[in-house]
């Protein structure tokens, strides 16, 4: 099957399976069509997630029953899309999805999909006065993600919703022991690729418009990586010495793994993470930018399965969470996340969080990090823990006082999608008590 949006209904219906992530998904998908069409089913796939909430309450309103058969209700979604937010003419958009139902041999259903499509343009102004007070149409996000974020961040939550919405800047973060990102500024605009200076990461640029990695300077040669700004942020707050034996833990893709060597080549690192797949990335990483670190595949929940006793004088954790503050990025989490995610996320990040200060020296310093914009895996999450551990300080006050990142918590600080220049993420630094 070779048809973009009968292959992006595929996509969608697993999401809403629970069957794997846009980015496990897309490159399966992305081999069964044609290159030229490669980009109009990433468009789809990434926009009908984007806006499933908001497209699943249309839809609700122009079906008059349950559609059980998810593959069909998948492609009604991937066809309102383009009806409310591409370019693609009405007609084209229309016809192009009734053929896709007969690709996925769903051939009894075209006129339910062609009169539901065409209801849903004759009515377009009247389903949006409708539906215009619901809060999951005005957000374009679920029921429970919209009332946890508006409950977290009150006159804030708008801001983030629209940031959430939007398509992300693509940001650089250049290599700062292999040249400047001024001379590395130079090399884009040389090369046609207008760029700007981070707000906060002393490295970063965010270009104009979003290039293939192949058309950076440099790339192959680790001059440069693709990261976003506030992930950037991570490296130079954990501070690493030379010399000092350092872990990342949860360490894959490796992008912050790859900074820290940059910062400092003289490191013994170690990269941990539980997915064999995940670490595949972070070798490719480590060796594009000519670095080394080593290697380990295992959970960082139970270090006595792989630690050697030795302690490290520096931890980034950068513990598993919901994603919530990286939406924009992924917008399959509005697909993918439940409520009852957040408590057992929260319990396996303090149970992380705990194992990893076991491994800490004495006066070593624990940076703790997700790309979460709630509160329960982030303030609430670091404040048990200094409530519980007598020997744990949160020194993030000290860094807001030298460098206004983020906004102040409970415990450690946090950055917003909007309200600051880069992607949701939460920093907490915490030092242990010398003994």
């Amino acid at each position: 099957m070779n048809d973009p949006r009968a292959l992006a209904a595929r996509v969608i219906a697993r999401l809403t399976q629970d069957r794997g992530s846009l980015q496990r998904l897309l490159p399966w998908a992305e081999k069964q069509v044609e290159d030229k069409d490669r980009s109009l089913l990433r468009e789809l796939c990434y926009g009908t997630a984007r806006f499933a909430p908001r497209l699943e309450l249309i839809l609700g309103k122009l079906s008059k029953k349950t559609i059980k058969d998810e593959e069909l209700a998948a492609l009604m979604l991937v066809g309102l899309y383009q009806l409310e937010y591409t370019r693609i003419p009405d007609h084209a958009a229309i016809g192009a999805t009734v053929e896709a139902a007969r690709a996925l041999k769903l051939g009894h259903a075209t006129g339910v999909v062609n009169g539901v499509l065409r209801n849903a343009l004759r009515n377009k102004e009247v389903l949006t006065r409708k539906l215009s007070g619901n809060p999951q149409f005005s957000s374009a996000h679920p029921e429970w993600l919209q009332q946890a974020i508006k409950a977290a961040w009150g006159t804030e939550a708008r801001t983030i919703f629209t940031a959430n919405n939007a398509n992300p800047p693509m940001t650089l973060r250049v290599n700062l022991s292999k040249n400047s990102r001024d001379e590395y500024l130079e090399q884009l605009q040389q090369a046609g690729i207008p760029a700007q200076p981070c707000e906060f990461s002393a490295a970063g640029l965010v270009l104009e418009s979003p290039v293939a990695v192949t058309r950076l300077p440099g790339f192959d040669d680790g001059l440069v990586s693709v990261q976003d700004q506030s992930a950037q942020l991570a490296a130079p707050l954990l501070d690493p010495q030379p010399g000092e034996k350092i872990l990342d833990a949860c360490a894959a893709p490796g992008g912050k793994t790859c900074h820290l060597l940059e910062l400092q080549p003289d490191l013994d690192l170690s990269a941990l993470d539980i997915e064999e797949e995940r670490l595949d990335r972070v070798i490719e990483n480590l060796e594009r930018l000519g670095v080394g670190a080593q290697i380990i595949c295992a959970d960082a929940a139970e270090p006595e399965h792989w630690w050697d006793g030795e302690p490290f004088d520096r931890i980034l954790l950068d513990a598993p969470c919901s994603a919530t503050g990286v939406i924009r990025r992924n917008p399959d989490i509005k697909l993918l996340r439940r409520a009852d995610d957040i408590p057992e996320l929260a319990e396996l990040q303090g149970k992380i969080l705990r194992a990893m200060w076991r491994l800490l020296k004495p006066g070593g310093t624990l940076l703790y990090a997700t790309c979460s914009i709630l509160p329960e895996e982030n303030s609430a999450q670091v404040a048990r823990f200094i409530a519980e551990t007598p020997d744990a300080r949160d020194n993030t006050p000290q860094l807001l006082n030298e460098q206004p990142w983020g906004l102040p918590q409970e415990a450690g600080m946090q950055l917003l999608p909007g309200i600051h220049a880069g992607d949701g993420f939460y920093y907490a630094k915490l030092e242990k008590a010398k003994k």
